[in-house]
């Protein structure tokens, strides 16, 4: 592949995949409003177009003519980049995540992630250690909330942002620790590679993901700290607005606001992402082999979609289910049980392998 092809078709990826993200972004709140609307006996969205199809659009044209208000007195610069920040890191990350394996197109082959190149051998690689960029590139988000809080020189905004910046550091710890079995297992950092050691099946029936292979309790602490990474019910302390208006965003309006908005839902994306990928073998599925080629070629986004609709829904569902933690209770259960538990997950899983070998 020439160096221009292989510029045209990183361009192609990355503004297909943006424009999946963000669609995607803009039809989860949608589905939420629907979701939750019918779980508390309501209809949601149904006005804008058939079945309220079109409430996303008409939600983006509201944010860009609302009049975009800057309080006096807020440190200005900061508060302009603290939305940004927040946005470019939750959007940045997706990019390292292996959506499919190689595809074969105008007799291009070039795998389904943007940050993934075919090698000398012909194999789909990636970053080698693409686990830890995510990690990084997610834990920056905390600098966008930090800093909306303080540049807005409002003690509301400063205490929600100073109650997110702990909770997201907190859980942060737990949810890498989720992680380092999956690593140990499989003795790779590069996310292709773990997908490639969750290949295959067992009797031609049961897939060989790692939450089968002793990593389910990693899976419940993982969903448990992304839940409270994301700040979601029940644990969306930081907008709390019996207690805070509206936490970091108080003083944010317009486009402003729903570029945190949208950062959060795009980092739900992402964990979902990222979860698929370390415990539900990312593209990989049951074989059909009874189906025909075609429609077999297109199976891994299908299996990859679908993994990432439930975590979706899941987020949604128990939005409409649980009531929020109190803030003493949610620093608890990360430290007094969560983290010992991925401690306990890392060691045990530690001896298990050296066993084995």
């Amino acid at each position: 592949m020439s160096a221009w092809t292989f510029l045209i078709v990183a361009v192609i990826k990355i503004a297909v995949t943006l424009g999946v993200l963000l669609t995607v972004v803009a039809y989860t709140v949608w589905l939420e409003r629907k979701v939750v609307g019918h779980i508390q006996n309501r209809w949601g969205p149904q006005r804008v177009g058939p079945f309220g199809l079109l409430q996303p659009l008409a939600d983006g044209i509201k944010f860009l003519l609302k009049e975009d208000l800057t309080p006096p007195y807020v440190e200005k610069h900061l508060y302009l980049l603290a939305p940004a920040l927040a946005l470019i890191m939750a959007l940045t990350s997706i990019a390292l995540v292996p959506i499919g394996p190689i595809v074969h197109l105008f007799g291009i082959s070039t795998p389904v992630q943007i940050t993934g190149v075919i090698d000398a051998t012909g194999q789909s690689s990636d970053i080698n250690v693409g686990l830890l960029i995510i990690l990084g590139i997610t834990s920056l988000g905390v600098y966008g909330i930090a800093l909306a809080g303080w540049s807005s020189n409002s003690k509301y905004s400063l205490l929600g942002s100073l109650r997110a910046s702990a909770q997201m550091m907190s859980y942060e710890v737990s949810l890498g620790l989720s992680l380092v079995g999956v690593l140990i297992l499989s003795g790779t950092l590069s996310l292709g590679g773990i997908v490639k050691g969750q290949l295959g099946t067992w009797f031609g029936v049961i897939p060989q993901w790692y939450i089968f292979r002793w990593q389910f309790v990693a899976f419940f602490i993982y969903m448990m700290s992304a839940f409270a990474e994301t700040n979601r019910i029940p644990f969306d302390l930081p907008e709390a607005e019996t207690e805070l208006v509206a936490g970091y965003h108080t003083e944010y309006s317009a486009m402003k606001f729903a570029m945190f908005f949208m950062a959060e839902y795009a980092n739900m994306v992402t964990v979902a992402c990222l979860a698929s990928v370390m415990f539900l073998g990312g593209w990989s599925g049951p074989p059909m082999p009874f189906l025909p080629a075609v429609v077999q070629a297109f199976l891994p986004l299908v299996w990859f979609s679908s993994k990432i609709f439930f975590f979706l829904f899941l987020y949604i569902w128990i939005r409409g289910t649980l009531p929020r933690f109190r803030y003493d209770q949610l620093m608890a259960f990360g430290w007094k049980f969560l983290f010992p538990l991925a401690l306990a997950n890392v060691v045990i899983t530690a001896f298990f392998v050296a066993w084995r070998a």
